[in-house]
């Protein structure tokens, strides 16, 4: 290091007990507080826009259960006989008889098959059985 290096380091160091504001600080403005500058709330908007985008996403979230629930109410409302529906297990039927709570599903032809399932338990309608409106096929 040269001399002029070391002189330097040693003024930028000051005197023990000197209360100069240290590198980098605003100068205090009258009473003793910060002045306001563009740079008072300079970290808080991140933040501020964090809390926005990370509300907007649970909203989004939140709208679309909702819409996907309705979507399933109604079709399960729209339930009628001879409609083919597949079940969240996979079987695959022709609805035979709908009461409240229950659908009876015809899954064989050729022995007669009927097995009952919980109303809830239809994921979706394949073909939409006579006299019931068309409706398209879920994924």
């Amino acid at each position: 290091m040269s001399m002029y290096d070391l002189t330097s380091l040693v003024l930028a160091q000051g005197v023990p007990g000197d209360q100069a504001a240290p590198a980098g600080s605003q100068p205090a403005g009258p009473g003793g507080t910060p002045p306001a500058g563009p740079s008072a709330f300079g970290g808080s908007s991140f933040f501020l826009i964090m809390i926005l985008l990370l509300v907007f996403m649970v909203f989004t979230s939140v709208m679309s259960g909702r819409k996907d629930k309705r979507r399933k109410a109604e079709m399960l409302a729209s339930l009628a006989r001879n409609a083919k529906v597949q079940t969240v297990g996979g079987v695959i039927g022709t609805i035979v008889e709908v009461k409240n709570d229950e659908i009876v599903l015809k899954v064989d032809e050729a022995s007669n098959t009927r097995i009952r399932f919980s109303r809830s338990a239809i994921q979706q309608v394949l073909k939409p059985g006579f006299g019931a409106e068309p409706q398209p096929a879920e994924p």
